[in-house]
């Protein structure tokens, strides 16, 4: 048998044999997949990067309202130490105990530059509903990243054995993944 006859029997054999494409599709799914894993885990970095700065700014201001309510608690027992201490204070004492008045009430009720105890504790709240959203939304994207690196495990596996329910389980499992990483997106979940 000559090259040419070896050549033209395997044309004929292709013509006659049905084309299966699973090998191209299930590249395909992976390719796609491959592209999802990449934009999810973008997400959950930058979920865990928000989490982090949410938490550095929560212990902020949980330390600047613990420090100025400090300070105010020691000027107010200052001032009424200088109370009990003399019977008739002097005009010099009476400042002092107005002075440390004064100054402890402008730690807690500062309210003109935003750093009243009641001001410093809606921000540290605040941030920490953002951290707890943060810490959630990357929990999330841990579960749909690997929901992902399944879906490419099978499509690929799919491709070696020739069995196509594996990459119709592959596809499916990576559909959700990115149903989820939406919802995750929207704030839905």
């Amino acid at each position: 048998m000559t090259d040419i006859d070896i050549a033209t029997d395997a044309l004929e054999r292709q013509k006659e044999e049905p084309k299966d494409d699973h090998g191209r599709r299930a590249a395909l799914l992976i390719g796609i997949l491959a592209a999802v894993l990449a934009l999810c885990e973008m997400a959950e970095r930058s979920s865990q990067n928000a989490y982090l700065a949410h938490n550095i700014a929560v212990a902020n201001d949980y330390a600047f309202y613990q420090a100025r309510q400090a300070r105010a608690l020691i000027l107010n027992q200052t001032a009424t130490l200088l109370q009990a201490m003399s019977a008739t204070p002097t005009p010099e004492t009476q400042k002092k105990i107005a002075d440390a008045q004064a100054e402890a009430k402008r730690l807690t009720e500062d309210s003109e530059r935003g750093n009243g105890l009641k001001q410093i504790q809606a921000r540290a709240d605040a941030a920490s509903r953002e951290r707890d959203m943060s810490l959630h939304r990357y929990e999330w994207f841990e579960i749909v990243t690997s929901a992902l690196q399944i879906a490419i495990v099978l499509a690929s596996v799919s491709v070696v054995i020739q069995w196509k329910a594996i990459a119709y389980l592959g596809a499916a499992i990576g559909t959700a993944a990115a149903v989820l990483a939406l919802l995750v997106t929207g704030g839905v979940v």
